[in-house]
């Protein structure tokens, strides 16, 4: 039974693949809108996309996990990168993943909280190495970041989703 919320999304899918025409020479912009849709890409609609390409399933797979910006679990509705190379990791950035952990109560191995709010990564670099530590969110730059002021910035986020969600 498809739920209005589902059926919209299939709806939405498909004027994704209508945008690109069905063309299977667009299949990462197509994921890439797909998985802005779902935050991330499941195992049915790669499929569905594979049936409305023409193409095996598994060119769809391939090209999902061979690029790290795909995801085939879920992620929460932000997504916080801390960078935890040189630079950053020399400044602490540790100290600042653990007190993420803690305030989301995530363990190692499991990223993401169970509300789906909040997804947690750990990456290599990003790039903004003269603001170290720094850490990103969603698309939110934040440099020289200690482990009070990620607990505040979480702490205004959950603020602000609570509202939102009283309305």
């Amino acid at each position: 039974m498809k739920t209005p919320e589902r059926t919209k999304t299939f709806e939405m899918l498909i004027d994704i693949l209508d945008k690109y025409d069905n063309n299977p020479a667009k299949l990462i912009p197509i994921l890439q809108e797909t998985q802005e849709v779902y935050r991330y890409l499941p195992e049915e609609i790669m499929a569905f996309v594979a049936t409305s390409l023409k193409i095996p399933p598994s060119k769809v797979y391939g090209v999902a996990t061979f690029y790290s910006h795909f995801s085939l679990t879920p992620k929460g509705k932000y997504v916080i990168r801390i960078c935890d190379g040189t630079a950053c990791h020399v400044k602490k950035s540790t100290a600042i993943l653990n007190a993420l952990r803690s305030k989301l109560k995530l363990e190692p191995g499991k990223e993401t909280t169970d509300d789906m709010l909040f997804t947690l990564e750990l990456v290599s670099c990003l790039g903004a190495c003269g603001l170290a530590p720094v850490v990103v969110i969603n698309e939110d730059v934040h440099g020289q970041m200690t482990p009070d002021l990620i607990t505040a910035i979480i702490d205004e986020i959950n603020a602000k989703e609570s509202a939102e969600n009283a309305q």
